[in-house]
């Protein structure tokens, strides 16, 4: 369930789930789709005797600009009504998620002042900078300098793969799409990266996964390439006390 897992620091970590130990339902952790409540908290319940004694926080994601500072949980067991794309917080063993079938999960971690975020980035977010406030949010509420911020962009949908037309296009700079007719091919996790570079995280600390959730649907959910599907995986940031 966990082939992507990694460490910012010795204390803090991140995982991402797939598809690839799936069961009957695949694995899927989103409770907001279309797919049997009691099945997701199947999976839920077995993410967290596998984590244990963490607790975890999901967001209602609204394709928003908003964050959110959290220091407990919230939303596991039923639908979230914390509204936002955005999640920080400085208490240890708390788990940061973000659920996607496409768009850009970004974990962050500041281990200076010891504070995380999450953040959900599909082309709304990324042209609202969420990813920027996010980490403005960790510099008003924790002190963060974003010179000493980590970044780690997860599997999301790339620029091989993700057709827009002119109308979502049209809010981003040239560089960030190449286009073909009346259509664009447009690179969120590009963008979401120049948009960690401008709020001075620096190039070395910014870590990409360099998969693409269309090509690799056997992995990940994509709502791209399985035409609207149910499924979401889950992006995950903790520090351990």
């Amino acid at each position: 369930m966990y082939p992507l897992r990694g460490s910012f620091a010795p204390h803090c970590h991140y995982h991402v789930t797939t598809k690839e130990y799936a069961k009957a339902y695949q694995n899927s952790l989103a409770l907001h789709t279309q797919q049997n409540p009691k099945d997701i908290l199947i999976n839920r319940k077995s993410l967290t005797l596998s984590l244990a004694p963490l607790e975890f926080v999901v967001a209602h994601q609204i394709h928003s600009d908003r964050v959110e500072v959290v220091n407990r949980s919230i939303g596991w067991y039923e639908e979230s009504a914390l509204e936002c794309d955005g999640l920080i917080t400085n208490q240890k063993n708390l788990v940061l998620t973000i659920l996607t079938a496409d768009c850009v999960p970004i974990l962050l971690h500041d281990p200076i002042q010891q504070a995380i975020g999450a953040v959900h980035a599909g082309w709304r977010g990324t042209k609202a900078h969420i990813v920027a406030k996010t980490i403005e949010a960790m510099q008003r509420e924790f002190g963060t300098n974003p010179k000493d911020t980590l970044a780690y962009i997860a599997p999301s949908i790339g620029k091989c793969c993700y057709e827009v037309g002119e109308d979502v296009a049209k809010y981003f700079e040239e560089d960030s799409y190449t286009q073909k007719g009346d259509k664009f091919r447009l690179d969120l996790p590009y963008l979401n990266a120049q948009q960690l570079l401008a709020m001075g995280v620096a190039q070395e600390n910014i870590t990409h996964s360099h998969i693409c959730t269309a090509c690799e649907v056997e992995r990940f959910f994509s709502y791209r390439q399985e035409c609207g599907c149910d499924g979401r995986f889950m992006s995950m940031v903790w520090m351990e006390s």
